[in-house]
């Protein structure tokens, strides 16, 4: 199937591993131009693209001078941004009783803040028709004590996926979210098969495995793609099975 995005122009934070980096991969794949930043770029060599498919560079989601900077890079050498995935993020585990106020601050920073300021800055540049992905997670619809702070932010963002829909209709801008439960990533590296197996048993994970992360990155690349042409403020859950609402 042609998803429709040879040409397009795609921005994706945080593209140096795991469900990023497949994503990135995906859409050079499809032909789109992708532009990707992470705090260490250094990582996102070997990359493989045609030539001016692939823009690179130091990009801070959690800090709006790194964010201008990057945003202002591939509005300079490509004119425009037609995709934004905001994939960035980290997990900050622990319980309401050991999560102090800096656990509180990375996490709102690095999950809702770096989501509110990429789509604020990138939508100066996007046309009519772009398209919005956020990463999420389905802590943020099913709380767990053990992700204190993830099942807080992420409810937040997923109000932000749904209100920032509503409010860019107008403009024919699709904002939606995939919600992941455990797809193998960067903060999973290194860990023991042990851990994955404890972990799906403990979660109950009905798939009984974690998902790879270019499971996850179907599921953006189909949000992105004009066969979601009609969905918007849609939340996507990639989790095999382990969500338990409705």
């Amino acid at each position: 199937m042609d998803l429709g995005l040879a040409g397009q122009v795609a921005l994706v934070t945080g593209g140096s591993r795991g469900i990023g980096r497949a994503v990135v991969e995906e859409l050079l794949s499809e032909g789109a131009r992708v532009a990707t930043g992470c705090r260490h770029p250094e990582e996102l060599a070997g990359i493989a693209s045609a030539d001016d498919q692939l823009l690179t560079g130091l990009l801070d989601v959690t800090e709006p001078t790194s964010i201008d900077a990057f945003v202002g890079k591939v509005v300079s050498h490509w004119g425009r941004i037609d995709m934004l995935v905001n994939n960035a993020g980290k997990a900050y585990p622990g319980s309401f009783d050991t999560l102090t106020d800096e656990d509180w601050q990375r996490d709102i920073d690095v999950k809702l803040m770096a989501q509110v300021r990429m789509t604020r800055r990138v939508l100066q540049n996007m046309r009519d028709g772009g398209r919005i992905v956020n990463l999420s997670a389905i802590f943020g619809k099913q709380p767990n004590p053990r992700f204190f702070a993830s099942s807080v932010n992420r409810a937040a963002c997923t109000s932000f996926t749904k209100t920032l829909a509503k409010s860019v209709a107008a403009r024919s801008i699709r904002v939606n979210a995939v919600s992941i439960g455990f797809v193998h990533s960067g903060q999973w590296e290194g860990r023991p098969q042990d851990f994955f197996d404890e972990t799906v048993e403990r979660f109950d994970v009905p798939l009984r495995r974690f998902g790879r992360s270019e499971e996850a990155s179907h599921a953006v690349l189909f949000l992105l793609s004009e066969a979601a042409s009609y969905l918007t403020g849609v939340i996507l859950d990639v989790d095999g099975g382990m969500a338990a609402y409705l």
